[in-house]
């Protein structure tokens, strides 16, 4: 067997496909989470950066939907517990801190960062994967997205870091 088809044969194939699937789910999820995230938010820098993320996030879905098409495969989500778990954490601090403070706002931050580094881990391993196994367009368009969730990452940490945590730290 020759090394490319190890690097397509069927396990690894499947590998990406079911990591597709995860960060498929992980994405479509976030687009309903997003904006409860938005709501809860006090600063208006850091509502505006969850409702950009909102926007890139769906962005992320079609992307995706792009990478099955060009895989022959129609998109589907499977359940990512990882995604899934974060969220659900996102929303204890939503419950667990008072509204209209920068404490919450600082805990939202954190949590958004918790969901980019799943993101980036992600997308970062599909695009590994992608590129081993010659899928070229995959890897760019997948490439496209890491490059996002990494922006975005260091946009809210530069946010917190010049005003939300300080703010927060005094009240």
């Amino acid at each position: 067997m020759s090394t490319k088809e190890k690097k397509t044969d069927s396990k690894f194939s499947q590998l990406f496909l079911d990591e597709l699937k995860d960060i498929y789910w992980a994405e479509k999820h976030l687009v309903k989470a997003l904006p409860a995230m938005a709501k809860g938010a006090t600063s208006k820098k850091l509502v505006k950066a969850i409702e950009n993320h909102l926007e890139e996030t769906k962005e992320h879905v079609s992307r995706l939907e792009e990478v099955f098409s060009l895989l022959g495969k129609k998109p589907e989500a499977k359940k990512c517990d990882a995604m899934e778990g974060l969220i659900e954490e996102a929303k204890s601090i939503l419950e667990d801190t008072d509204s209209d403070t920068m404490v919450r706002d600082a805990g939202i931050i954190i949590a958004s960062q918790k969901v980019e580094h799943y993101e980036i881990a992600s997308y970062g391993s599909l695009v590994a994967l992608a590129q081993v196994m010659g899928q070229s367009e995959a890897e760019k368009i997948l490439s496209q997205t890491l490059k996002e969730e990494k922006k975005a990452d260091s946009d809210l940490t530069k946010l917190a870091e010049s005003e939300i945590n300080e703010e927060a730290a005094v009240e």
